[in-house]
């Protein structure tokens, strides 16, 4: 049996990897700590689990949704955004719903690269984006996200060939697996610099909220920490931005996301979804509505979760030694890893979970400049990920490795 040639770069996949590692580890009897996974564990909204609920009994929901049946939840996305951002959105031109904003960033490459074109992709950066663009059998250009950069490309550094034949860049901040927040300023440079070289500029933002302040800030004041693109470009020229309900209302399994950008990009994401899927069912969309439209205080209250769980572990590790520095957004930490594993995070990541049941992210699968790091997702309680950092404590003890000071 023969299959497509554009299967050959997607055979690899570090995190199918690990989830032997953690077959391996359940099967000798370790009880599983995952930290691999950025899965939120906290409870979706009790209204929002009403509105969906109480769709189920409605019949008119039970059949296929086409775009204007989506009006009302476009609709609630633009009031949204305009609210949190300021900008204006026409939600029949500029939002599009996506089952999932992986379906958008997966879908988009399709729309935009004839085959050959590049893509300028972060790295390291979510594996999502890498596979759209091998379907649609363009080539990749990785930019890369150094800590000296403030884990920011250095869009100077782009050779003017591959420009020449760059149809699309994204960006996502707050960035997985980094954690890092880009500036406003740096979103204006990318913006000019689209243009100047007639690329689409796609940012992936499902950490909008994920923003932690440390002291009284206002809200307003950690809004501005992780802007929005269009923030830079407020005219829709050249960009597009998918948002999620994933990590902000806790909705991952509900697979509910959109996005919002020039009418050009949005209509030709559109007529890819129209010959690969509908929608999702109303129900879902009913409960995406009542989410973005009502009481915004479990947003704050998942915030203070896991900025709580973030203080809990960062402290932990600082106890053994590991001197990992304190993320300012996401749910994520991402810890520089200490010899002999700094070539190697696989290799860690898969002896810590099969002798601790600890599971973490090997860098190394999110991309080349991933390596020597592990991300650890901050998706248990403070005294689960404490104890994960004892256990963590033991193996490098048994293993005589010097903690990364």
């Amino acid at each position: 049996m023969q299959f497509a040639n554009r299967l050959q770069p997607l055979q690899t996949n570090v995190f199918a990897d690990m989830d032997q590692a953690k077959a391996r580890a359940r099967a000798s009897g370790q009880q599983l700590i995952d930290l691999s996974l950025g899965s939120s564990d906290l409870p979706t909204s009790e209204h929002v689990i009403t509105a969906i609920r109480d769709s189920l009994d409605d019949p008119s929901t039970h059949g296929y949704l086409l775009f204007h049946g989506t009006q009302a939840f476009r609709q609630a996305a633009a009031s949204w955004y305009q609210q949190k951002y300021g900008i204006p959105v026409d939600p029949e031109t500029e939002v599009l719903s996506l089952i999932g904003s992986q379906e958008g960033t997966a879908h988009l490459p399709l729309a935009i690269l004839n085959p050959g074109d590049f893509a300028l992709l972060l790295d390291p950066g979510y594996p999502s984006h890498v596979g759209g663009v091998y379907l649609a059998g363009g080539q990749i250009y990785t930019m890369p996200l150094k800590a000296e950069n403030g884990f920011l490309p250095v869009l100077e550094d782009i050779p003017e060939p591959v420009l020449a034949q760059s149809r699309m860049m994204v960006l996502s901040y707050p960035h997985n697996p980094t954690t890092a927040i880009a500036p406003l300023s740096f979103f204006q440079e990318a913006v000019a610099f689209c243009q100047r070289h007639h690329l689409v500029l796609v940012h992936d933002f499902p950490y909008a909220d994920l923003v932690f302040t440390d002291n009284s800030e206002s809200l307003q004041n950690q809004k501005s920490l992780a802007p929005s693109i269009f923030q830079a470009d407020p005219e829709k020229s050249v960009s597009i931005e998918f948002f999620t309900l994933s990590k902000s209302y806790n909705m991952g399994g509900f697979r509910v996301g959109y996005a919002i950008g020039n009418p050009q990009l949005i209509r030709a994401l559109r007529q890819v979804k129209a010959v690969v899927d509908f929608n999702q069912y109303r129900g879902i969309l009913n409960g995406a509505i009542a989410a973005l439209g009502g009481s915004q205080a479990s947003v704050k209250a998942s915030v203070e979760v896991f900025r709580q769980r973030r203080d809990a572990f960062i402290q932990a590790l600082h106890t053994i030694g590991w001197q990992v520095p304190t993320p300012v957004a996401t749910m994520y930490v991402w810890a520089k890893l200490p010899e002999p594993w700094t070539n190697n995070s696989v290799g860690f990541c898969t002896q810590l979970v099969e002798t601790t049941g600890v599971a973490a992210s090997p860098g190394s699968g999110f991309g080349k400049f991933g390596e020597g790091y592990v991300r650890f997702a901050l998706v248990q309680e403070p005294p689960v990920l404490q104890a994960a950092v004892e256990k963590i404590a033991q193996f490098m003890r048994s293993h005589s490795i010097h903690p990364v000071a």
